[in-house]
C-alpha cells in the first residue's frame, strides 16, 4: 500500500508543480506538462512488453528492483540541473510504474484467502488513490514554500521503506507458481469486453476531467477558490467511492464495475447538459469523482478473474490501455474544447463512457436472454 501510495504521487506530482518547475528550469509550461503526459504514454506503451520480458523473474526481486528504481529516478529527477535531465528520471520512473501495477496485484491478493481478494484490491487502491488527496497536495505545498526539488526528493524515504521492507520479507516463489498467478474463472471474452470498457470509460472521463478547471470557473461560474474547494471534495469523493466499492468486490465482482460506469456516465453527461448551474454541476462532479478510482479498480479485481492466461499479462494490459485512454482523452478533449466550448468535452466524455456501459450492458444480455429461454 505504501509503495503504491509513493508511485501515484510520483505520478502526479509535477501536476501541482508545473509553474516551479518552469520557472526552476527556464521552460514553457507545455514542456513542463510533458512531464506528465510523456509519463502517461510510457506506462502506455511499456506495461505489456515489459511484464512479458520478467514473466519467469521471481516478483519478489521484480518489486525490489522497481523500487529501486523509484528511490534513483526520485534523487535523479531532484537532481537534475536541467529539463532533459529531469525529463529521463521522469521516463525511468514510468517505465518502473509501468511494470509495477502488473506485479502488485497478483502478489498482494495471492497472499490472502480467495474470498477476500476484492479487498485486497480495494485496499491497493484506497492507498492508490490518497496520493492524489493526501500525497500530491502536500508535494505541492512543499513545493511552493521552498523549492520544487523537495518533494521529489521527499518520494526516497517512502519507496526506500518499502523496498526493504518487501526485499526482506515477501515470499520468494516463482512466478507461475503463485497463488493468483491464473485467473478464476479465465473468460476470454469477457477479458476483451473489460479492456474495450475501461478503455472507452478512461477516455470518456479524462476528455472532461483534464478541462476540470476551466469547466468549473468558466461554465458554472465558480470563484477560483470555489474551484480549488471543489477540487478537494473531487479526491475525497474518489477516495470514498474506491472505500466503498473496495468493500463490496467480493459478493459483487462483476456489477461493481457495470455500477461504477454507469454512475460515471450519468456524472460525466450530467455536467455537460447542466452543468452551468452551480447546484447541479457540484452533484453531477460528485457523482464523477465517486466512479472515477472504483472504475479502474473493478476493473483490475476483474482481471483477477477473467484473464484467460496469467493474471500479470492481463492487468499489464488493463493499465496500459487505461493510461492510453487517459492520454487520448486529453487529446480529444483539446481538440473539441476550442472549437466547441467547454461543457462539449463533458457532453463527448459522457458519451464516450456510455459507449463502455452499452459494452459492458450488451455482454450480460446474451446470458440473461439464454436463461429466459431454458424451458423449467
Amino acid at each position: 500500500m505504501l509503495a503504491a501510495f509513493t508511485f501515484n504521487t510520483a505520478e502526479n506530482l509535477p501536476v501541482g508543480l508545473l509553474e516551479q518547475i518552469s520557472g526552476g528550469l527556464r521552460v514553457s509550461l507545455p514542456a513542463a506538462g510533458l512531464l506528465v503526459t510523456g509519463y502517461g504514454l510510457t506506462v502506455a506503451v511499456a506495461s505489456l512488453p515489459l511484464a512479458h520480458a520478467t514473466r519467469a523473474v521471481p516478483r519478489r526481486h521484480v518489486l525490489a528492483g522497481l523500487l529501486a528504481t523509484l528511490v534513483l529516478s526520485s534523487a535523479a529527477a531532484a537532481l537534475a540541473g536541467s529539463y532533459r535531465q529531469l525529463l529521463v528520471a521522469r521516463l525511468l520512473t514510468a517505465l518502473a510504474q509501468a511494470l509495477f501495477w502488473a506485479v502488485l496485484g497478483p502478489v498482494a491478493v495471492g497472499l490472502f484467502a480467495p474470498v477476500v481478494r476484492g479487498r485486497v484490491v480495494g485496499a491497493l487502491s484506497v492507498a492508490g488513490s490518497l496520493a492524489l488527496v493526501l500525497g500530491v497536495p502536500a508535494g505541492t505545498w512543499l513545493g511552493r514554500h521552498g523549492d520544487w526539488r523537495t518533494p521529489v526528493a521527499a518520494l526516497t524515504v517512502p519507496a526506500l521503506v518499502s523496498l526493504v521492507t518487501i526485499a526482506a520479507l515477501l515470499p520468494t516463489s516463482r512466478p507461475q507458481d503463485a497463488p493468483a498467478a491464473y485467473g478464476t474463472r479465465p473468460d476470454a471474452r469477457r477479458f476483451a469486453l473489460v479492456l474495450t470498457a475501461g478503455t472507452l470509460s478512461a477516455t470518456g472521463a479524462f476528455a472532461g476531467y483534464t478541462y476540470v478547471v476551466p469547466f468549473l470557473g468558466e461554465a458554472s461560474g465558480f470563484s477560483p477558490a470555489a474551484v480549488r474547494l471543489l477540487l478537494m471534495v473531487f479526491g475525497v469523493v474518489c477516495l470514498a467511492g474506491t472505500a466503498v466499492t473496495g468493500a463490496l468486490l467480493d459478493r459483487f465482482p462483476e456489477s461493481a464495475l457495470t455500477t461504477a460506469v454507469a454512475v460515471q456516465t450519468v456524472g460525466m453527461l450530467g455536467l455537460g447538459a447542466a452543468g452551468g448551474r452551480p447546484v447541479p454541476a457540484v452533484v453531477f462532479l460528485v457523482l464523477t469523482g465517486g466512479a472515477l478510482g472504483p472504475v479502474f479498480m473493478a476493473a483490475q479485481n476483474a482481471m483477477l478473474h477473467c484473464a484467460p492466461g496469467r493474471t500479470d499479462i492481463a492487468l499489464a494490459a488493463d493499465s496500459g490501455l487505461y493510461h492510453a485512454g487517459i492520454a487520448a482523452g486529453a487529446a480529444l478533449g483539446g481538440l473539441i474544447l476550442p472549437a466547441y466550448g467547454v461543457r462539449s468535452v463533458f457532453l463527448a466524455g459522457g458519451l464516450l463512457t456510455a459507449a463502455a456501459l452499452a459494452v459492458l450492458l450488451g455482454a450480460r444480455w446474451p446470458r440473461v436472454a439464454g436463461s429466459l429461454s431454458r424451458p423449467g
